[in-house]
């Protein structure tokens, strides 16, 4: 079936339009049959995801990628209460962020309404389909969603269990959308649907979102590419940090904000370098080593090599980690502000003056002390869900939950009043 985005856009935002309207009550009424749903056809959902996972194997796709494509029967629970979870938060559409009498007597007030249709291009992640889904619909907003091919079955049917919800709960089915056919000209074509879209929100690799910037006519948020950092300061606990790195680069290394380069202080890393690598050996971490650190981890360590400058500025998304001897605090700055991605860096360190030194000189989305970089997401910051972690400055940043969502509007009342 050939698939017309010129009526998909124009269903989206009819359906935007209801949304808009909508009580607390009815959105969240919506959410609770499709966390019921997602419990209730689990069957037919893991079946599909396994015809996906079953795809990426024959196509050798890598361990990280179908980690992250891979749905269980626990992972499915849990998607199922993020939703429930997104019940339970307060709804900002309507709230009045500000506003006051003005001399003229006009009354102002600015008032968060939702944004319209989003666009959502993403990769590997079927969990994308349902989080993204979630927080349209709690803040009023219609969704065309495109995910990979990877997970092409599984959208399929989590896009049918959600409109299957939305129709019992006497909404509009075609609030939420997908694009099911891989061919990537309907990328091209979703890009220029400026008419009908809102906002673009690609979750993918690097590629992905310079395709975006490029070539879309609807403003795009940027981000989710996480080459993240932590630098051990001479102050730090150092054996403290040894757990928090390995959570860190190893509980689940296939997302944006898993450590990707650690930097360690020069005057410790011959002390510390030996007790890591002897710490990550049950995980077997591969360690990529700039020439000092390749010196001290070589006499310990087998699964270490020496570093390229290229792979300082990648995300490895695996049990791979980038190790780098660093001067000072003034280095691991100047170190992060050259191959970071402003997404998710910190600092380890008893001495409270550098950790405000680094909070104030590095420009991420979110910073660390003494804490691991994986806090850096929806749920853990307390927004349920997430749409993306935008590593942009405009209009949203860092973990996107429902007040990213939702734009303003001005109200202006007064009593027949004319201007003077």
């Amino acid at each position: 079936m050939t698939i017309n985005l010129q009526k998909m856009g124009e269903q989206a935002r009819q359906a935007a339009f209801i949304l808009s309207q909508l009580s607390h009550q009815q959105k969240n009424a919506a959410l609770s049959i499709i966390a019921e749903q997602l419990e209730a056809q689990s069957e037919y959902i893991l079946a599909a995801n396994q015809k996906d996972i079953e795809t990426a194997k024959k196509n050798g796709l890598s361990d990280a990628i179908i980690d992250r494509l891979l749905l269980t029967q626990t992972r499915l629970n849990a998607i199922a209460n993020d939703v429930r979870h997104v019940i339970s938060l307060p709804d900002p559409v309507g709230n009045i962020i500000d506003g006051g009498i003005l001399d003229s007597g006009i009354k102002v007030e600015r008032i968060r309404v939702p944004l319209g249709v989003i666009g959502t291009i993403y990769e590997a992640r079927p969990n994308v389909t349902i989080d993204v889904a979630t927080l349209c619909l709690k803040t009023g907003n219609a969704v065309i969603l495109r995910g990979g091919k990877e997970t092409q079955h599984s959208n399929k049917i989590l896009v049918e269990v959600v409109q299957s919800a939305l129709v019992q709960a006497g909404l509009p089915k075609y609030a939420v959308q997908a694009i099911t056919d891989p061919d990537r000209a309907l990328v091209m074509e979703l890009l220029k649907l400026d008419r009908y879209v809102d906002m673009i929100i690609p979750r993918g690799g690097a590629g992905l979102h310079e395709l975006c910037k490029q070539h879309s006519t609807i403003p795009v948020i940027v981000g989710g590419i996480g080459v993240c950092h932590l630098f051990v300061e001479q102050s730090a606990d150092l054996d403290k940090a040894l757990p928090l790195i390995e959570n860190a680069k190893t509980q689940r290394p296939s997302t944006c904000n898993t450590l990707e380069t650690l930097l360690v202080q020069r005057s410790i890393a011959a002390s510390f370098l030996p007790k890591l690598a002897a710490h990550l050996t049950v995980k077997n971490v591969k360690f990529h080593a700039d020439p000092t650190a390749l010196s001290i981890l070589q006499s310990v360590q087998t699964n270490v090599e020496p570093i390229q400058e290229e792979q300082l500025s990648q995300e490895w998304l695996s049990y791979d980690l980038n190790v780098v001897i660093v001067e000072d605090l003034a280095e691991a700055i100047a170190h992060i502000r050259k191959y970071g991605s402003q997404h998710s860096d910190g600092i380890l360190t008893n001495s409270q003056q550098l950790a405000q030194q680094f909070i104030a000189q590095v420009d991420s989305a979110a910073l660390y002390v003494n804490a691991s970089t994986r806090f850096t997401d929806g749920g853990q910051f307390g927004l349920g869900a997430e749409v993306a972690v935008s590593t942009q400055k405009l209009h949203a940043r860092g973990p996107m939950g429902l007040e990213a969502l939702t734009t303003y509007k001005w109200v202006c009342v007064g009593d027949y009043t004319s201007r003077k």
